[in-house]
């Protein structure tokens, strides 16, 4: 494993593949770690541990607990590493579930309207993926507007049966949703589509060529052609899990140049924005980009502003 993918995996999970992932990178088989738990005085079975890294079973009670944090030390793993994995509200009797996204609401303006869209279409909240990585492309067209969007995305599944992704696109004031196309590239085909005219929003299943297990990756591309709005000022996305890479990068036509930009974060809608840096575009590419190795929970973005 790649030490960038083995480092996100210790700091956003899921539980099960981080420990996984750390007993493969110490080479050492369930029964010597078994011995080893047994030398401090902890008895755990090697089926547990095997329940363990499949993600069948999570450790729940004290003695459970107890042995987690013996592992971090055998594994030679900072303390609270695998813990803090299985979430604050873990303790004895207590069962420790994947900590809940941050709701659409509390991401972006139009989050209710969002959420409408997907209860309409009888989907979970959870999608059963967390991002490693995605990179995403924006192009601003010759009379500023959104001219469209591509995404290369890599998942990874945190439960059994995952096989598709819902894609959100977001249209700037005066975007006529019904005019938005939406573009499945690789590995995904559209699936059902809705769209909310009054909110500029379009909502599209992707569904993959494969059904996942936890644990498995995917790559897959798709992309929102749009240039129906009034003149675009940002881009913006919101994230309501942490972990895995970002990559944006917006670029402009030649005949429409911003005057500056600059990339933010913010917490939420309307929230004072702060990390900010001054970005230039590129010589002949005319475009800026971000990256983040590491993403947090909230708002990342790029702004810019015409003459």
């Amino acid at each position: 494993m790649h030490p960038e993918e083995f480092a996100l995996l210790l700091r956003a999970g899921p539980f099960h593949l981080a420990l996984r992932a750390a007993l493969a990178a110490r080479g050492l088989p369930l029964h010597r770690v078994q011995h080893r738990l047994a030398a401090r005085g902890i008895k755990v079975g090697v089926t547990s541990l095997s329940y363990w890294q499949q993600g069948a079973r999570r450790p729940r009670r004290a003695e459970s607990l107890r042995a987690v944090r013996a592992l971090e030390q055998i594994l030679e793993l900072p303390p609270g590493t695998l813990v803090r994995l299985l979430g604050g509200s873990a303790g004895p009797g207590t069962d420790a579930p994947r900590p809940a996204a941050r709701p659409f609401r509390s991401l972006v303006g139009t989050g209710a309207a969002v959420e409408d869209l997907l209860a309409g279409m009888g989907l979970p909240a959870d999608g059963g993926l967390h991002t490693v990585g995605h990179h995403e492309r924006v192009r601003i067209g010759a009379r500023r507007e959104l001219l469209g969007r591509d995404s290369q995305h890599v998942v990874r599944a945190h439960r059994d049966g995952i096989d598709r992704y819902l894609a959100i696109h977001e249209g700037d004031p005066g975007c006529d949703p019904a005019a938005v196309r939406v573009l499945a590239h690789d590995n995904c085909r559209t699936g059902r589509i809705r769209r909310d005219p009054e909110a500029g929003l379009v909502v599209a299943e992707l569904l993959f060529d494969a059904r996942l297990r936890s644990g498995d990756t995917y790559v897959f591309g798709y992309g929102f052609e749009d240039g129906t709005g009034n003149r675009s000022s940002e881009y913006v996305r919101g994230f309501g899990y942490a972990g895995g890479q970002y990559v944006l990068q917006v670029r402009f036509d030649a005949a429409a140049l911003p005057v500056s930009c600059r990339r933010f974060r913010q917490s939420g809608p309307g929230a004072p924005r702060s990390e900010l840096s001054a970005l230039t575009p590129s010589g002949g590419h005319r475009a800026v980009h971000l990256v983040e190795q590491g993403v947090r929970r909230g708002i990342l973005g790029i702004g810019w502003e015409w003459d």
